[in-house]
């Protein structure tokens, strides 16, 4: 029998064994974004986003979702809104980690179930502390990191006009 499940993402060090946070650039046609992550906060999401960033998953997507005063989201359409599977299996939620969602700060977005995030990611354009996890009924998202270098593009992104397919209308959830 052949399995059709999608594969874990790779682990790159476990809890507590980060001496630095690892810091990513994201390349724009508005400019660079450079991320710092939390991999001690958020293990199994960074590892997840890092191994999305190593096999040049990220590469030619859009920011598909722009809600000006709230956030910017990509990681799963390219040109034309074609939708691109991701490589590995939904993660477990880290939302519980003391890391808050202020401006700047980069997070995963899932579905209605707690434990579905993948490849899609957002930036908090402002304080949306309503995304916090507050207890097991809400849960929240999962914070891993923050815009360091690049705030200016962020803001950029989150200022340019878009329209929604029908197909794609806003279902309410991250």
């Amino acid at each position: 029998t052949t399995s059709t499940a999608l594969p874990a993402a790779p682990q790159v060090l476990a809890l507590g064994q980060w001496l630095a946070n690892p810091q990513v650039t994201l390349k724009t046609s508005l400019g660079n974004i450079v991320f710092e992550l939390y991999p001690n906060a958020a293990p199994v999401t960074a590892a997840n986003w890092l191994a999305h960033v190593g096999t040049g998953f990220y590469s030619d997507l859009l920011f598909h979702r722009v809600i000006p005063g709230f956030m910017v989201q990509g990681g799963g359409f390219a040109t034309g809104m074609n939708y691109q599977p991701p490589p590995y299996a939904p993660i477990s939620l880290e939302s519980n980690n003391g890391l808050t969602h202020v401006r700047g700060t980069l997070a995963m977005a899932r579905t209605n179930d707690p434990d579905s995030a993948t490849s899609q990611f957002f930036i908090n354009l402002v304080d949306n502390s309503f995304l916090n996890h507050t207890s097991a009924s809400s849960p929240g998202y999962a914070v891993f990191g923050k815009v360091v270098t690049g705030l200016a593009v962020v803001d950029a992104i989150g200022a340019v006009p878009t329209a929604t397919p029908t197909a794609l209308r806003d279902p309410g959830f991250l």
